[in-house]
């Protein structure tokens, strides 16, 4: 048990989606999983394992932001022995190329969060997704016909931004933002783990599209189905 987390040793499937949202790990868990079982609820932080066609994976809700994804990180690669991480979630889209609804696989995470820059001394580390769970994930979504976008992705520390604070990003190829994926990836290559983040993209910040409520649930499902199939097989 750790502080975060009062599941017991082989509560934890060796592969875990990572969504921020308790109430969504939840909703995973309850909606794909077989045999699901609840592993935590420290802090409503809920967890869940189970089954996905017959093999095992789990769920852990990491709650908002960087600083709280890196604490439940830490402990499932450090105390119950995780291997695969794979964030499922949502991100806001800086490309007109990206629809509401398709998801972006972040092959890279830039980042203006101090926990990459400051544990670099005078380098500009690059987080990066893990290739194996990248490249399944990228043909898992081709043969599936969901419209996929594979590039770099912003993961801010700051929720509400002004559009123009982006635009060094949107020039150099950066197509979406959201809170966490650099954290993950800089925490599985300090521990030689392999990580990937999927989002699906529910608001533009280019031309204020959004999801409904209603396309925001089908979307999730194609999403996390997709991640659940790249969890046990990859």
């Amino acid at each position: 048990m750790t502080p975060h987390n009062h599941a017991k040793e082989g509560d934890y499937a060796q592969a875990v989606l990572l969504p921020g949202d308790p109430l969504r790990a939840k909703w995973i868990a309850e909606t794909f999983f077989d045999d699901a079982r609840q592993v935590n609820s420290v802090r409503n932080c809920l967890g869940f394992t189970g089954t996905w066609k017959g093999k095992p994976v789990s769920v852990q809700a990491t709650g908002m932001g960087q600083p709280s994804l890196s604490i439940y990180v830490h402990e499932l690669i450090n105390f119950y022995g995780v291997k695969k991480l794979l964030r499922v979630g949502t991100c806001g889209g800086l490309s007109t190329r990206v629809k509401v609804r398709d998801l972006i696989i972040a092959q890279g995470a830039t980042t203006d969060s101090a926990i990459v820059r400051d544990a670099f001394a005078g380098y500009s580390f690059a987080p990066i997704a893990d290739y194996g769970l990248l490249s399944d994930a990228v043909a898992r979504a081709q043969q599936a016909g969901l419209k996929a976008h594979v590039g770099n992705m912003l993961s801010s520390d700051i929720f509400y931004q002004d559009l123009k604070a982006y635009e060094p990003l949107m020039a150099h190829g950066v197509i979406g933002v959201e809170m966490e994926a650099a954290a993950l990836y800089t925490l599985a290559a300090r521990f030689s783990v392999a990580a990937v983040a999927i989002c699906t993209m529910t608001d533009c910040l280019i031309t204020h599209a959004e999801l409904s409520a209603e396309e925001r649930q089908s979307s999730l499902r194609d999403m996390v189905t997709l991640a659940l199939d790249v969890a046990v097989e990859a």
